[in-house]
């Protein structure tokens, strides 16, 4: 257990994996409830790049299938690239979404931190 979400300010840039497509109250709820989470560790310093809060209003509005991997895995990309660290939040279904595995073994072959986050407690462990 590492304790509060105060322990990602160390990161230049976090990586927040929600999941979207497996959220059991749909995608507008997963988009919802992850910018809710977002905006958290923003308030708390954390530096926080979220794909699908700053990209469900992009596909929904913009009239992009927002379920089409080969439009969104290589979009997202850079940015894991740019971020230290991963932080999966156990959100209903986030063990579950081919996207989260897809960053998780990114993250994973690439040898940066990975560490998951309690929605109703906001606490930060290692371990899932």
């Amino acid at each position: 257990m590492l304790g509060t979400m105060n322990r990602l300010t160390k990161y230049k840039l976090v990586y927040m994996a929600t999941p979207y497509t497996k959220y059991y109250a749909g995608q507008e709820n997963a988009a919802n409830d992850a910018a809710k989470i977002c905006a958290k560790l923003l308030v708390a310093g954390v530096p926080v790049y979220s794909p699908i809060v700053y990209t469900h209003q992009v596909a929904i509005h913009g009239c992009v299938d927002p379920l089409d991997h080969k439009i969104w895995l290589p979009f997202d990309q850079p940015f894991m690239d740019a971020c230290e660290c991963l932080l999966v939040i156990k959100m209903p279904g986030w063990d579950a979404s081919y996207g989260i595995a897809h960053e998780i073994k990114d993250f994973t072959t690439k040898r940066k931190d990975i560490l998951y986050l309690d929605p109703a407690s906001m606490l930060v462990t290692k371990e899932p």
